[in-house]
């Protein structure tokens, strides 16, 4: 189904075309792109069709994929690791959050959050830096494939700590909120 015909303009001007610019990316007239923002002329339906779709690949030629915004090779533990093996390694690596791996694929998630919790419960240093990862480890963080557009990455952040980035049958990178506020910062 396609969107409303009044999302022409909006969706146009967000991309900061003009309407010469639409028309010769969607194979139409100047003057019929005016007269549909215009409210003037109903536009046919394969007109409509090409419009659409010569906005939308425009939008995703803007929109950055994961694999643009992902930082390469995860950095991970084991489920049989010690919780200050894990530590030690966010530490040197100033993450707040890293995740579980078993074998080759990912089981869970181990954050600054997880370890706090536990110290807030009485957990003593010594005791906790000797469990296993697998003891303490959080949810896994969600996997998403290389060519996900950043909105649908920054939706996931919105509830998880981390999204890790698959190509083909292989993690290959992970996007984290503070990657996130770097490109705002851009």
């Amino acid at each position: 189904m396609l969107p409303s015909i009044q999302e022409i303009k909006a969706r146009r001007k967000k991309l900061g075309l003009t309407q010469s610019q639409l028309a010769s990316e969607a194979g139409v007239s100047q003057s019929l792109i005016a007269k549909i923002e215009a409210g003037t002329l109903d536009a046919s339906y394969s007109n409509a069709v090409r419009i659409f779709e010569a906005i939308e690949r425009l939008e995703h030629k803007i929109t950055p994929l994961a694999s643009q915004i992902m930082h390469a090779g995860v950095q991970h533990v084991k489920t049989t690791d010690s919780v200050g093996k894990a530590l030690k390694l966010m530490k040197s690596q100033d993450f707040s959050q890293v995740p579980v791996y078993e074998g080759s694929h990912p089981v869970g998630s181990l954050s600054d959050k997880t370890v706090l919790d536990k110290i807030s419960e009485g957990m003593g240093m010594a005791e906790l830096s000797a469990l296993k990862v697998a003891d303490v480890m959080g949810d896994g963080f969600p996997v998403v494939d290389e060519k996900t557009p950043l909105p649908a990455v920054s939706s996931l952040l919105n509830y998880h700590f981390a999204v890790l980035v698959r190509k083909k049958d292989k993690i290959d990178g992970i996007i984290t909120k503070a990657d996130l506020m770097k490109l705002v910062g851009r």
